[in-house]
């Protein structure tokens, strides 16, 4: 068990392969007690001395620097007693229950935000192409109207025209009168 730089208590289990060095067996058999005992002692003391540096995030990203720190220093430190130290893994990371618990629920409430980001941009998306399709709409329209009456105003001066042609003793203002009321 060991601390993060943000306070939050963690178990790591770590998994050494080493082996003698054929020739320190003297030295492998005769420097230490009980090599494994003491081997892991040295890799709980790295450990706890890594971990502390980083946040709980980190720990979890970083857990293969960790296990080359820890590679490292049992290295030069288990040379001297006969042992080669051939791999350092980090097997397992675990916080306590109601962190981990916080955790999935920053990550949860983390993606409801996205979500709800995501669904108010096709929201807006939606309401801009309706928007635009209204005014394009409404602009198709204008132009409609416009056209109408334009070939309103091209019927009123062909009405006006016939009958100043077919009748020579009506004026101009008579056949507006008459096609006013029309």
């Amino acid at each position: 068990e060991t601390k993060t730089s943000d306070n939050v208590f963690v178990n790591m289990q770590a998994s050494v392969q080493y082996r003698v060095i054929p020739e320190k067996i003297k030295e492998s058999f005769y420097s230490l007690d009980d090599s494994s005992r003491q081997i892991s002692s040295f890799i709980f003391d790295v450990i706890r001395a890594e971990v502390p540096k980083l946040v709980l995030d980190d720990v979890f990203s970083r857990k293969d620097d960790i296990a080359i720190a820890v590679n490292r220093s049992l290295s030069n430190s288990m040379d001297d007693y006969g042992f080669e130290i051939i791999k350092t893994l980090i097997t397992d990371i675990d916080p306590d229950k109601n962190v981990k618990e916080s955790m999935n629920r920053i990550n949860a409430a983390s993606r409801d935000k996205h979500a709800v980001e995501q669904e108010a941009e096709a929201s807006k998306i939606t309401i801009v192409k309706e928007a635009e399709a209204d005014a394009e709409s409404k602009r198709l329209q204008g132009e409609g109207i416009a056209a109408q009456r334009l070939a309103i105003v091209k019927g009123f001066k062909e009405s006006i025209e016939d009958f100043r042609d077919s009748l020579d003793e009506i004026d101009s203002t008579e056949v507006m009168q008459f096609v006013l009321l029309t």
